[in-house]
């Protein structure tokens, strides 16, 4: 640590600077605000002789009470941050008189009443200058500097110190509302991710193992949790359900409303078909409690028959998922029965449709966060990257899905996803 010259305020300002900048270095490096005004008070005491230090505050107080937060008595450091009911309450008394009067003053003659109830940090001290520090235009602050023989201070210094003392403690200030901050933030990232472990708990642990049918399929989020769904319906005869659904928006707010989907879907009474119907009665409930504020749902809900090899489907405004035709690798869009998505109509229709499919045909079911994926020049993946993918992405599934979840990191260069991103490959067998 570099001294201050013998007399600072006299010495060239070459010297002044010099040790001025390191302070500032040193100061602005530190993010305790314990620390911090530890370190400047060190500093200061060094080429600004006192004799004693006052720190005041009447935050969340009302007149006449204050707390002292630090003195030059205590031989054990107190955090006022963190140690509250350490501090001594005083009422009335010169130091309340200074601070809710709220005006700088400097006292070349100070006598203070025995009967004062600061008494003990004041006795001895002949001159004091006053320091209020302000916050949203009140005194919330104060520091009073003090010294044991009369005419101790220069009032035409006061300005000088007024200043700097209201710059560092806005400093402080801010660095306490970091630290509030951060444990904020903290406390709602744990939060986020108990959000986000029940939320994948809703999820399928495990894929069905089907005769006729092997599946593969990989899920991510944007943030700690999302709203991407998917599901399986184990029904009579060897079918299987499978249910893709995307709630508009990301985050919280999305996997609730994923969770309050699911559990609708899963309350269906009797088994969730035709696909129609079991999107008429998410449908219904959602606009009816949950998705007044305009917040939807788009599904993708099929019905696979093992055993005629047909897909029926119904479709609520969700992405047409991809078939890759075995016979001729054409890819084509499963885009009939299409309705408006769940949550907004109440009296919405659903309507079916069923696609015969071949022995080798791959489906692939995904949501928009896959498509919607942008790169650094905001260009889309798009509908004909992801086909592209899945025509190169050989005969196995799980390749399928490899391949095309890595195609859409490299376009956007490994960057966080902005929405959830689910992909759902099915190839016949």
């Amino acid at each position: 640590m570099i001294d201050p010259p013998p007399d600072f305020r006299r010495s060239p300002w070459e010297e002044r600077l010099q040790f001025l900048v390191e302070a500032m270095r040193e100061m602005s490096s530190e993010s305790d605000p314990q620390k911090m005004v530890k370190n400047y008070g060190n500093r200061i005491g060094r080429f600004y002789h006192r004799d004693g230090l006052l720190a005041l505050s009447r935050r969340e107080l009302s007149r006449p009470y204050y707390r002292i937060t630090r003195s030059h008595l205590w031989t054990d450091e107190v955090n006022p941050w963190k140690q509250k009911s350490l501090l001594p309450l005083l009422d009335r008394g010169v130091l309340g008189e200074w601070i809710y009067n709220e005006q700088p003053l400097v006292v070349n003659d100070l006598r203070v009443s025995e009967t004062d109830p600061a008494i003990e940090h004041l006795r001895g001290m002949r001159s004091a200058m006053i320091i209020p520090q302000f916050d949203r235009g009140a005194s919330m602050n104060m520091v009073v500097v003090l010294k044991k023989e009369p005419d101790g201070f220069d009032p035409e210094t006061l300005p000088e110190q007024l200043w700097i003392t209201n710059l560092f403690g806005r400093a402080t200030h801010n660095l306490v509302l970091r630290e509030e901050l951060q444990r904020a933030y903290n406390e709602v990232d744990r939060e986020l991710k108990v959000v986000g472990d029940i939320q994948r708990s809703l999820l399928p642990t495990d894929l069905p193992r089907l005769k006729g049918l092997e599946l593969s399929v990989e899920y991510r989020t944007s943030a700690r949790a999302g709203g991407d769904y998917y599901d399986f319906f184990e029904l009579p005869d060897g079918r299987i359900g499978i249910l893709i659904a995307d709630v508009a928006g990301h985050g919280t707010p999305a996997a609730v409303l994923m969770a309050v989907t699911h559990s609708i879907a899963h309350t269906h009474g009797g088994d969730p078909e035709p696909p129609s119907q079991l999107l008429q009665f998410v449908n219904r409930h959602l606009a009816a409690r949950y998705t007044p504020n305009g917040t939807f749902v788009t599904a993708f809900y099929g019905i696979y028959d093992p055993i005629k090899r047909t897909l029926t489907y119904s479709r609520a405004g969700h992405c047409p998922p991809r078939l890759r035709r075995a016979r001729d690798g054409e890819i084509v869009s499963l885009d009939q029965a299409v309705s408006l998505p769940l949550g907004i109509d109440p009296d919405e229709p659903f309507e079916d449709c069923v696609q015969t499919l071949e022995q080798g045909d791959i489906l692939v079911f995904y949501t928009d966060g896959i498509i919607e994926a942008r790169n650094a020049l905001n260009d889309l993946f798009s509908i004909e990257r992801l086909d592209l993918a899945i025509a190169r992405g050989g005969d196995n599934v799980e390749s399928i899905v490899r391949s095309t979840m890595i195609q859409v990191e490299n376009f956007t260069d490994d960057a966080a996803p902005s929405d959830d991103e689910t992909l759902l490959v099915a190839k016949v067998m």
